[in-house]
């Protein structure tokens, strides 16, 4: 009999779910129909696991590779300086940055899961407090209170899920959904060497045709744009922006950043005295 009537439950509730998703589609063909414009809908932005890793990775190395060498550029140093020096703090920083956002990673999935295992606790020792904590969440964004003890009440049967709904509603993602440490570590080590090469290649590809080191770092600015402009470009897409506003203050945070340590590197050589 209880088999019987679990079987009813299960097919009236999914003949109402039907029944829902068949009204939605005919509300689209008759907006379609009637010509109904409307509000049309919002542009999903460009998912990816990494973006956060490689857009931050890209621009720190193409704005911190492309600053040294304005600065030794400034100082009147040789191309092969600036190779030796590019490429050696490119690494130095790469590794750096890939360790550091491992144990960034790391130490925030190391507390999710003590936030879950104090959650797990307070849900099973303090139950009454937890839902009453998460009725009035619900309420705060805009449920009505009976609606709101409906669903509290039905996520009360199962523990599981009502522990990931309370370390969602502390802004906690479960431990399993958290981002893996050694993966963003890599990407990050990767895309810092990948972009940060960009403005040194002038020096490399111009070799057999120039001697000019004022070329090879006009060469270094341009390279160096693109490079920016890629990124703006990319974190726009991700990020459902404007293109060319990202663009733009991509950009310029570049430019201002290396005519900054231009300006330093040249302060140092002329006024300072400062001799290589």
């Amino acid at each position: 009999m209880a088999a019987e009537e679990t079987n009813i439950s299960t097919s009236t509730a999914t003949a109402w779910l039907l029944d829902e998703v068949n009204d939605i589609e005919e509300d689209r063909s008759e907006s379609f129909d009637n010509g109904a414009t409307g509000s049309s809908r919002p542009k999903e932005p460009w998912k990816t696991e990494y973006a956060k890793s490689i857009l931050y990775a890209g621009l720190d190395a193409i704005v911190t590779c492309f600053s040294l060498i304005s600065s030794i550029s400034a100082s009147r140093l040789t191309s092969a300086d600036v190779l030796v020096l590019g490429f050696a703090n490119l690494v130095a920083d790469g590794i750096s940055m890939g360790v550091g956002d491992f144990l960034s990673s790391s130490i925030e999935k190391d507390v999710a899961t003590k936030e879950m295992t104090v959650t797990e606790w307070d849900v099973t020792n303090h139950g009454g407090l937890e839902k009453m904590e998460l009725l009035q969440k619900y309420q705060a964004l805009g449920m009505d209170v009976d609606d709101a003890a409906t669903v509290v009440s039905i996520f009360a049967k199962y523990k599981d899920i009502l522990v990931q709904e309370k370390m969602m509603a502390h802004g906690r993602l479960p431990p399993e959904e958290a981002e893996k440490p050694w993966k963003n570590g890599l990407v990050t080590f990767v895309a810092f060497l990948v972009f940060g090469s960009a403005p040194l290649l002038s020096f490399i590809v111009l070799i057999p045709f120039t001697n000019n080191d004022l070329v090879k770092f006009a060469g270094a600015c341009i390279l160096s744009a693109v490079a920016l402009a890629l990124l703006g470009i990319a974190k726009a897409k991700i990020a459902g922006q404007n293109y060319a506003l990202s663009v733009a203050v991509t950009l310029f945070n570049g430019a201002a950043a290396a005519a900054a340590a231009y300006v330093v590197g040249w302060t140092l050589k002329n006024i300072a005295g400062l001799e290589g």
